[in-house]
């Protein structure tokens, strides 16, 4: 009798330290801590998206993990794996391609771990995730043809466009497929793949210019292909063509400043990045289940004259009060 009651007794003292283990290992967690998977941080937008994206954190006192994919499919699968071992609270995507996306939704959906995507909608069949900030790119490649209408007699655009394959450019075209039917005065009469990088840009428009088709205005898909272009038509003696570019990065405006683009087509990376932060954050650290699935940033076409319209990729305390805090 005496045994029973002293295993008995033990039993009960376990039953009570085990909410009381419980308790401390609650004391001893150090916050939250969300994990960011970069498509290629080497690019400058996602580089921008990021930096928000840890600003945000700094500001709510939360841990972020970035990992750069570096555009490589496995890399990212990897990356998902090593935060899913982590045991990260929330995830955020930059993805390399729809099916990219898909994969790591799918994964984190299978550790129990909340993801959020930007600059790129997912596919129908993705899984479940929290949100998607995004350019509604098609937007942005439609403004560009419409203020090259309004402001260019007979125009003849060579489009230096950024890379196939990863939904970003195809949604610009069919922005800019809709803007032509609009505008049917201005004439796309050249396209060619710059992959929104400087060297490329520079060399698919030498290719270009040395067909000797004629134009009289060059698209660049984002600042850094527009450097390209100029790079190219400085070589040439034909830096009298203006430069129409989209993204509104601290180059691209910069450019604008010493004449080389005519004009931007503005969309805030910083907004993308804290608005992005603030869904993840709403979802796993309040609770908040009536998120918008989609949000779109801001497009403002800007010239020279019109900058103090543009919210800044390298602020997102500005960006971030934009969209009004992280707790609103």
């Amino acid at each position: 009798m005496k045994k029973m009651t002293f295993i008995a007794t033990i039993v009960l003292i376990a039953l009570i330290a085990l909410p009381l283990a419980a308790a401390g290992r609650s004391e001893q967690k150090e916050g939250y801590t969300f994990g960011y998977i970069a498509f290629d941080m080497q690019d400058e937008w996602n580089m921008y998206s990021a930096e928000a994206f840890k600003y945000a954190g700094e500001l709510a006192g939360i841990n972020t993990i970035i990992l750069d994919a570096n555009n490589d499919l496995e890399r990212s699968v990897a990356a998902m794996e090593d935060l899913i071992q982590k045991q990260v609270d929330g995830i955020s995507v930059f993805p390399i391609s729809p099916d990219q996306v898909a994969t790591l939704i799918r994964m984190g959906n299978d550790a129990g771990i909340p993801v959020t995507v930007e600059n790129l909608p997912p596919p129908a069949d993705a899984g479940d995730y929290v949100s998607t900030v995004a350019c509604l790119y098609g937007d942005i490649g439609y403004g560009a043809i419409e203020f090259i209408n309004n402001t260019y007699d007979d125009p003849k655009v060579f489009f230096c466009a950024g890379a196939k394959g990863g939904g970003v450019y195809e949604t610009y075209q069919e922005g800019i497929d809709r803007a032509l039917i609009d505008f049917p005065n201005v004439k796309i009469v050249g396209l060619e793949h710059g992959d929104w990088q400087t060297e490329k840009s520079m060399d698919v428009t030498q290719n270009f210019i040395q067909t000797g088709t004629e134009f009289n205005v060059i698209f660049a898909n984002n600042d850094l292909q527009a450097k390209g272009c100029y790079n190219a038509l400085i070589e040439a003696g034909m830096e009298h063509i203006p430069i129409i570019s989209t993204g509104g990065s601290p180059g691209g405006l910069q450019m604008m400043v010493d004449g080389i683009q005519a004009a931007n087509i503005t969309a805030p990376v910083s907004i993308q990045g804290v608005q992005t932060f603030k869904n993840l954050y709403q979802y796993v650290v309040k609770g908040n289940r009536n998120l918008p699935k989609f949000t779109p940033l801001p497009v403002v076409p800007a010239t020279l004259a019109e900058m103090d319209k543009v919210i800044t990729w390298e602020d997102p305390k500005m960006a971030l009060a934009f969209i009004g805090g992280l707790d609103n």
